[in-house]
């Protein structure tokens, strides 16, 4: 199950001196019998030696430097082992410390941030090594951090929502004393840069266990550091009288899940992080703006539109760096949710409005919206609008290839060999 590329790296290292192990989530998936995604390896070599032993790679990272070795479309990361000293042991309270000093492979164990990710496998003797207690944890279905919890936190908050994805993705529980460290000191979130907050929320939003996350991250109230816009709204009441905004949110993100499980099945094509996070959105927007019920037009419509996009800047944008063409993406879909939603209750749709750029983005948009708050049998749930999906790509790739090279019937060059002459005019 060890990717032979990886292998390939492993008995480079090994071959030229250097000890080289799997290490992290690739060996924690390997142990419970998961194909692994990623598989990275870490080694005593030090990045200027990795980079002479294999023309095919670049170095990255800023606070500690990486090897990508590369192989046909696949990357695998090679890091140096890393000392303890300048961790988490010993040296003052501060968030994201320098990282750069190399140690040994007990010291890198306890620099990982939970136990279950810091095993490393190695391959002359087919042996786990392990010395923080995570195949034990593993046994236990456990997740819990690498040392002293609230040490842990402090130097890196973005620790908490790791664990929580973790323990979401493999079903696992959350040890005592790492939960209640994340439940104390989950405000220290915001004290991590907007864009690796969003870049790892971009993890759970595709990885179909959205929803075990979110019930976590609710729990926690770490949710709340990620969307403060949501701390009022979804302890109002819907004036509708149907689903709370609680519960609206959570059978939004089951929806989501189940689009991102066929994704994965499919091997095709996925959503965009703009199209789900408004999907993740619509319920503030019903708390906030009483969205579904908007029945706008013209200048009315422009005007809330505007008033939408305002909101969202302000609340959202700066919190998690998202670029202008993502927030403007999220307006136009839930701006046009309203519209779509009377349409798709009559079943008709208007020419000039299926003439429009966004019209089959918005219209699976409103169908996973509605099928999300009428529920439904979930094997069958979403399941046409995604397929309509891929096959509109796979059909858009398919006719410009064959439309290269080809001109279109009634057509010709300036130049043309008819009687007409050149530019429609008669040749003398």
């Amino acid at each position: 199950m060890i990717d032979r590329d990886a292998m390939k790296v492993l008995r480079v290292l090994r071959d030229n001196g250097y000890a080289g192990y799997l290490v992290g989530g690739g060996v924690r998936d390997l142990y419970l019998g998961k194909c692994p995604k990623d598989f990275d390896i870490s080694t005593d070599a030090r990045p200027g030696q990795i980079r002479k032993l294999f023309r095919n790679s670049r170095t990255i990272g800023r606070r500690f430097r990486l090897v990508q070795v590369f192989f046909h479309g696949k990357e695998i990361e090679v890091s140096t082992l890393r000392s303890l000293s300048e961790y988490d042991i010993d040296g003052p309270e501060v968030v994201l410390a320098p990282n750069n000093t190399y140690g040994s492979l007990a010291e890198d164990a306890q620099r990982r941030d939970l136990t279950v990710n810091g095993l490393f496998y190695e391959i002359e003797n087919n042996t786990i090594i392990d010395y923080v207690g995570g195949i034990e944890d593993l046994d236990k279905s456990v997740v819990q951090f690498v040392g002293e919890p609230e040490r842990r936190i402090t130097r890196d908050p973005v620790r908490m929502l790791r664990a929580i994805r973790h323990a979401g993705r493999l079903g696992f529980s959350i040890a005592p004393a790492s939960w209640d460290a994340i439940c104390s000191n989950h405000e220290k979130l915001s004290l991590c840069p907007p864009s690796r907050i969003r870049d790892e929320f971009f993890k759970d939003l595709h990885s179909a266990a959205l929803a075990d996350w979110l019930e976590l991250a609710l729990d926690s109230e770490l949710f709340f550091d990620i969307f403060a816009i949501y701390r009022t709204a979804l302890f109002k009441k819907s004036d509708s009288g149907e689903l709370s905004y609680r519960e609206q949110l959570l059978s939004l993100v089951k929806v989501i899940d189940r689009v991102s499980l066929l994704a994965k099945e499919s091997r095709r094509v996925t959503l965009r992080n703009d199209f789900l996070l408004a999907l993740i959105l619509i319920p503030w927007a019903n708390a906030r703006f009483d969205l579904v019920n908007q029945r706008l037009k013209g200048a009315a419509a422009f005007k809330f539109s505007k008033i939408l996009r305002e909101e969202l800047d302000r609340e959202l944008g700066a919190q998690l760096n998202l670029r202008r063409s993502i927030r403007q993406e999220m307006v136009t879909l839930l701006a046009s949710l309203p519209q779509f939603l009377a349409h798709h209750k009559e079943n008709s749709w208007p020419k000039w409005l299926r003439k429009k750029s966004y019209f089959k983005s918005c219209s699976l948009f409103c169908e996973l919206y509605s099928e999300a708050i009428t529920g439904g049998d979930e094997t069958d749930l979403y399941l046409s609008p995604l397929k309509k999906e891929i096959q509109r790509s796979e059909n858009m790739k398919s006719s410009r290839s064959k439309g290269r090279g080809r001109r279109k019937k009634g057509y010709n060059p300036a130049f043309s060999s008819k009687k007409k002459g050149i530019f429609g005019l008669k040749k003398s």
